[in-house]
């Protein structure tokens, strides 16, 4: 074992047998390579990652390579999941470099930690005109040894170029026209034969979703119901969800949405369920919801710790090297063993399972997708639509029960903060508008569990919770600006949800730590890291676009208006414009990437609306089920306590937008009308 057999990491712990002397990320390495003048091999992966797992099973596991690497360099291996602030800097080099990024990320740094070469996967050998990992470490080695002042110099322009790109501000003016000209780029964007944005490989893109649903909201322009419907459409019927067990795989390899990328991502499902609600919300249409109901299916029965709270991480592609995506997949052999006749032939047309599949690594094997609608199904087989509709269901529901007898692929346990606030937020909404409260009390166990383990009043939250259980695990954490701000959010809308007060004090307490630790007094914005990070990563980064995840200073600045509307603070209202203006200069340049800025903007200068419930009897809790699952952009629910100054008589709804308040609503049916018309803009 090597020093990774103590480490909270997953992904770190599954090299632990390998002969390569791994260091876990820290300064021991550095001093270590400083005192020997030794180059630094830097691996950054992540336990879901297939291509890490195919390098280290064809590199790193080779006792010759070992050897190797052990005399001339010092090994790093790091969790791109658990050191985000560590994977963006070296990502941001080795693109430099090579023109490209990605997993595994293989690194060469001087003992001060800058890079002077890199790139991602290596094969091990010499082959399609690419050097193999042997070739590439003795040139590295003889560089580096042999030519030191190229070295400097290379990573000296690197650190340079590091340093510039991490700070994405640029100072601009905020205009409406932004919103119309983000809409239309999107349009141009949009695949208008299968949905999304681009061409393969297909990423779902769910905060340009949420921004096309809140302009059709406001405009009524049909061009933008039909990009998002036809998107969050065309992802419901693909394999890049899974058709069987729900949730979303990561991306899509192939424009139709057809061959997913297998590995399964809390913070995708986290957005993904969002913009699915939100779009059945709008639009009403069952499939939404039905896929939603999948997302939220496959988050309890795989990542949810329901006892104590907290999500894991992730779900991995592949149980072995030679797999690709084997638990997920199906010959037609396979399924027709567990189905009966009728189901078998229901279901070959339903998700087109035939001899010619679509994976290459074996050709039988097919993703399941939607290829036939029931009624398409009904006519070719002169069946009752319900009678198809029920074969389809006995038959997903026999092929789940036979893939639980697959060895399925790792799941990662591990609780990030971030995503964990991001899924709790999600399932608060999943709770109100799908009417499941086992969501609404998941959300609120997950939300205590990251303030009771994790809040420090000196440092905020960190990235990740210690699991009490395994204690002897070694966790290299950090304390991360992305934390704070979706744990904040999340616990705003806590507080919307319960109207208990704690939730709004945690979120005051968590932006109240954000300005103190993150802001930029200077020049406006907030900065990934704290002031005081490690030595070695002495650049803090200002980033504004959604990679992967949205934007945390878009999110900030939502959290930073919501909470305003929420209190009645102007402060907070003008600290969210100061920062959005601090990026405006940036704005046309990110594209589909700042979808979340492009929402904080149409917050600041849209009409919001403030949704005030009274308390009252049991008959006013239907009226804040309505504020809670209604579709509007832009709203805030306030539950207003008995006997405020101001109070209304319960139980009533005071819908307020652009500078106005509508008559106080007592019903449902009023509420809901009141919610759909009033204050709309335009």
């Amino acid at each position: 074992m090597n020093r990774l057999a103590d480490a909270a990491s997953a992904y770190l712990r599954s090299a632990a047998h390998q002969p390569v002397h791994w260091h876990p990320w820290g300064d021991e390495p550095f001093a270590i390579a400083r005192s020997e003048n030794r180059p630094i091999l830097l691996d950054i992966g992540a336990v879901w990652c297939h291509w890490c797992h195919v390098m280290d099973g064809e590199s790193y596991e080779d006792p010759d390579l070992a050897r190797y690497l052990n005399e001339h360099f010092v090994c790093v291996k790091v969790d791109r999941d658990e050191r985000p602030d560590v994977d963006v800097r070296y990502q941001r080099a080795v693109q430099a470099l090579a023109g490209q990024g990605g997993w595994p990320l293989t690194a060469f740094l001087t003992p001060d930690g800058d890079v002077f070469y890199g790139g991602t996967y290596f094969p091990p050998d010499d082959r399609f005109g690419r050097s193999g990992f042997h070739t590439v470490l003795e040139r590295v080695r003889e560089v580096f040894h042999q030519e030191p002042d190229k070295v400097r110099q290379t990573a000296t322009e690197l650190r340079g170029h590091v340093a510039a790109s991490l700070v994405e501000a640029s100072p601009g003016a905020l205009s409406p026209a932004m919103l119309a000209q983000g809409a239309e780029l999107m349009a141009r964007l949009f695949d208008w034969r299968y949905g999304g944005f681009g061409t393969a490989p297909k990423f779902p893109h769910p905060g340009a979703l949420e921004f096309l649903i809140a302009r059709w909201w406001d405009t009524r322009e049909p061009w933008l119901r039909e990009i998002a419907e036809e998107t969050l459409t065309g992802m419901a019927r693909g394999g890049v969800v899974d058709q069987v067990g729900g949730g979303f795989h990561r991306y899509s390899v192939d424009e139709r949405w057809v061959v997913p990328h297998f590995e399964k991502m809390s913070y995708d499902n986290a957005e993904l369920l969002r913009a699915f609600l939100h779009g059945y919300a709008a639009f009403g249409t069952p499939l939404l919801r039905e896929t939603a109901e999948g997302i939220v299916t496959w988050v309890l029965e795989v990542l949810a710790d329901e006892d104590r709270g907290g999500f894991g991480a992730s779900q991995d592609a592949d149980v072995g090297l030679h797999d690709d995506g084997d638990y997920f997949t199906w010959t037609p052999d396979e399924a027709a063993a567990v189905l009966d006749a009728d189901e078998w032939d229901v279901a070959r047309r339903r998700w087109d399972i035939y001899p010619e599949g679509e994976m290459h690594h074996h050709p039988e094997k097919n993703v399941l997708w939607v290829a036939r609608t029931i009624d398409a199904i009904a006519r070719e087989t002169t069946r009752e639509p319900g009678a198809v509709r029920d074969l389809v269901e006995r038959a997903r529901a026999k092929l789940k029960s036979a893939r639980e007898r697959r060895e399925a692929p790792f799941v990662d346990h591990s609780v990030y903060v971030s995503w964990n606030a991001m899924l709790a937020e999600a399932f608060l909404e999943a709770g109100a508008i799908l009417d499941r409260p086992e969501c609404t009390a998941m959300a609120l166990r997950t939300l205590d569990r990251i303030w009771t383990d994790g809040w420090d009043p000196a440092l905020g939250l960190p990235h990740r919770l210690a699991d009490t259980r395994t204690s002897n695990l070694t966790s290299h954490t950090a304390y991360l600006f992305d934390d704070q701000v979706q744990a904040a959010s999340a616990m705003l809308a806590a507080h919307e949800h319960t109207g208990e007060a704690r939730w709004l004090e945690r979120a005051d307490l968590l932006v109240r730590r954000m300005v103190a630790d993150y802001w930029d007094a200077a020049d406006g914005g907030f900065f990934d890291t704290r002031a005081a990070a490690e030595a070695l990563l002495t650049t803090r980064a200002k980033p504004i676009q959604d990679a992967p995840t949205s934007s945390a200073n878009a999110t900030a600045a939502l959290v930073l208006l919501r909470l305003g509307v929420i209190t009645g603070d102007a402060a907070h209202r003008e600290r969210a414009e100061h920062l959005l203006t601090a990026f405006a200069g940036t704005a046309a340049e990110m594209g589909i990437h700042g979808s979340t800025y492009l929402r904080a903007v149409d917050f600041l200068i849209q009409s919001e609306c403030k949704v005030v419930v009274a308390e009252g009897p049991a008959t006013s809790v239907g009226l804040l089920s309505e504020a809670l699952r209604t579709y509007r952009p832009r709203r805030v629910v306030v539950q207003q306590a008995a006997g405020a100054a101001d109070a209304l008589t319960p139980p009533a709804a005071m819908v307020c937008a652009a500078s106005a308040c509508a008559p106080p609503a007592r019903t449902v049916v009023a509420l809901r009308d009141t919610l759909a018309t009033f204050g709309r803009p335009g």
